[in-house]
């Protein structure tokens, strides 16, 4: 009488066990996304993009804070490298250069998560000193094939290196929302 139920209890175990591991239906999707072989590149059109709310520079030589977060609002893509930011002022735009010693990671995102960056500056003085009176933020993904989504910049000039005209600001690397 007993070994009918262990019998019917084993089948029932054996059953489950191999609908589990099947591989089939959506388990081999995801572990293709998660190691970053599904997708190409983002494109910054299929990415919701917000920047801010900066820890704005109060004066100048201070340092401020601008966050940046991504959100796929498409199919996986990948973000593989720096992420572009440029500042314009009219005819002028300088290209902020990545942090010094970040490590870019590639990061696979699926549709609604997110990833962040902050780029970070120097306040600079009033006009004609050695500074950019930004107007704009622009910001690309690496492969987006110079697609750009732009912001409008308010946060004061910002100061210029000595060497060639950069901004005295840098862009940290791509991290996954959350981490």
């Amino acid at each position: 009488m007993r070994t009918t139920p262990l019998a019917v209890t084993a089948l029932a175990a054996a059953l489950l066990l191999t609908a589990c591991s099947s591989g089939g239906g959506g388990g081999g999707g995801g572990d293709s996304d998660s190691s970053g072989k599904a997708g190409g590149a983002c494109a910054i059109g299929q990415l919701g993009v917000e920047a801010g709310p900066a820890n704005v520079a109060p004066a100048v030589g201070d340092t401020g804070d601008i966050p940046v977060s991504l959100t796929n609002q498409s199919a996986p893509c990948v973000l593989d490298g720096t992420p572009g930011v440029t500042l314009k002022a009219g005819d002028t735009s300088a290209t902020a250069p990545g942090a010094s010693g970040a490590k870019p990671e590639k990061l696979t995102l699926a549709k609604g998560e997110s990833a962040t960056f902050t780029l970070t500056y120097v306040r600079g003085g009033a006009a004609g000193g050695k500074n950019l009176a930004a107007k704009t933020l622009s910001i690309s993904v690496p492969g987006a094939d110079g697609d750009a989504k732009s912001f409008p910049w308010s946060y004061g000039p910002v100061a210029l290196k000595a060497e060639g005209g950069a901004p005295d600001a840098s862009v940290g690397p791509f991290t996954r929302a959350g981490d």
